[in-house]
């Protein structure tokens, strides 16, 4: 009989999936976690119970392989209503950072996108895959992976025909191998929402998320 996780595990287990928001595989998790061969399967096994015994919003979705963090579908009608609302408002600065940062360094992974920003930006990355802002792609270079790039409708938003048209492109495709040569944060290498080409400001006009 195997033995019950600890509170312990299981709330690093909650947090790890929660900050990922995608699936993400069991032997991942316990790579992260330092956990045994196995021990993700029966960790997922003991949340999963954990949730539905305390009524939650939330539900685990898993299979052999993977498993992900999920809103019950009771409540799909609460966030269809939060996606409207959501739609309707204009891109916060936030979310033009994030926009600017994909447009002109895309693909880019989340994990480069947010270390290059210093906050979670998985919010902010679905909401602008929901106007058509951005768009997600398999990573070649990481199985469970994604990238993020521009589509073509903000390319035709902003009146240009291919990216490498936007202000002092290539400036900031330098920087951004200065930056990876170094390995170390650098400010002036995450393009600014300002240097978006398309609307008085420089930033293109669509709506808003006020979430980091």
């Amino acid at each position: 009989m195997s033995e019950a996780p600890s509170d312990k595990k299981l709330a690093s287990f909650e947090a790890l999936l929660f900050i990922h928001g995608e699936p993400l595989s069991y032997k991942k998790i316990e790579s992260v976690l330092g956990l045994k061969k196995g021990e993700a399967e029966v960790l997922a096994a003991g949340f999963k119970k954990h949730l539905e015994e305390a009524g939650r919003g939330l539900q685990l979705i898993s299979d052999k392989e993977k498993v992900q963090l999920a809103t019950k579908p009771e409540f799909n009608k609460i966030v269809e209503d939060f996606v409207k609302d959501e739609l309707t408002e204009d891109l916060s600065p936030a979310s033009l950072e994030a926009l600017a940062i994909v447009a002109y360094l895309g693909p880019i992974s989340r994990a480069k996108l947010e270390y290059l920003r210093g906050v979670n930006s998985i919010v902010i990355l679905r909401s602008l895959m929901i106007r058509g802002l951005v768009e997600r792609l398999p990573d070649p270079e990481h199985p469970s992976g994604f990238l993020y790039r521009p589509t073509f409708e903000l390319m035709k938003h902003l009146g240009l025909a291919t990216k490498e048209d936007m202000p002092e492109y290539e400036k900031f495709q330098e920087l951004l191998k200065v930056f990876e040569a170094q390995n170390v944060p650098e400010a002036s290498a995450a393009p600014s929402a300002g240097a978006m080409p398309g609307t008085a400001d420089g930033a293109p006009s669509a709506g808003q998320e006020t979430t980091q």
